[in-house]
């Protein structure tokens, strides 16, 4: 469903972009997401609007799917950094998740709804596993989820269209980054 309005209080929520992921997918769909993640954050700070930065540090331990024992072993220095086209600010927040979803034992939930937001837009990597994980819980929790489908990419292009085009039209609406941030203008 193509978007139709930007609550009052609305959140970006920036999924995984975080070095160890990037650099290990770095090509112009990687480039081209990670640039329009960074644009939507610029404007959500710019309108004073929630910005939260989310990175993964691991699985959850005892985990026997994909990945096996070698991903067991903690990451590398400076893998769970977020990249720095993210332009982190201290008014960001910042979420460490050790799961698929977000909002799984985080805390994200908490935070949104102190902040009083009631819309949350996503952006990040990988379409298919991290933000789809957390759209499905954002809709879950009732916030109004918005996909800035130029915003995200994943490593598996058949995953990212299948995610876009038959997922996420039954979690929220969908909307490119200049869509998101012209419905945000018009309501500032």
């Amino acid at each position: 469903m193509p978007l139709t309005t930007i609550d009052p209080r609305s959140a970006l929520v920036v999924i995984d972009l975080q070095q160890g992921i990037v650099d290990a997918h770095r090509d112009p769909a990687v480039t081209a997401a990670v640039k329009q993640a960074a644009y939507l954050a610029a404007e959500f700070r710019r309108h004073e609007l929630p910005v939260v930065l989310v990175n993964v540090t691991g699985r959850a331990p005892g985990r026997t799917d994909a990945g096996g024992a070698a991903s067991s072993a903690p990451p590398p220095a400076g893998w769970a950094d977020l990249v720095d086209d993210l332009d982190v600010r201290p008014t960001d927040h910042l979420i460490t998740k050790r799961r698929r979803s977000a909002f799984h034992d985080t805390g994200l939930d908490t935070l949104l709804r102190d902040l009083g937001v009631t819309q949350i837009v996503l952006a990040g990597i990988s379409t298919s596993s991290g933000v789809e994980s957390t759209a499905r819980s954002g809709a879950d929790h009732g916030y109004h989820v918005v996909l800035a489908t130029d915003a995200m990419t994943d490593p598996d292009a058949v995953a990212h269209r299948h995610s876009v085009e038959r997922v996420f039209p039954k979690l929220g609406e969908t909307a490119t980054t200049a869509e998101v941030i012209g419905m945000v203008e018009a309501t500032r």
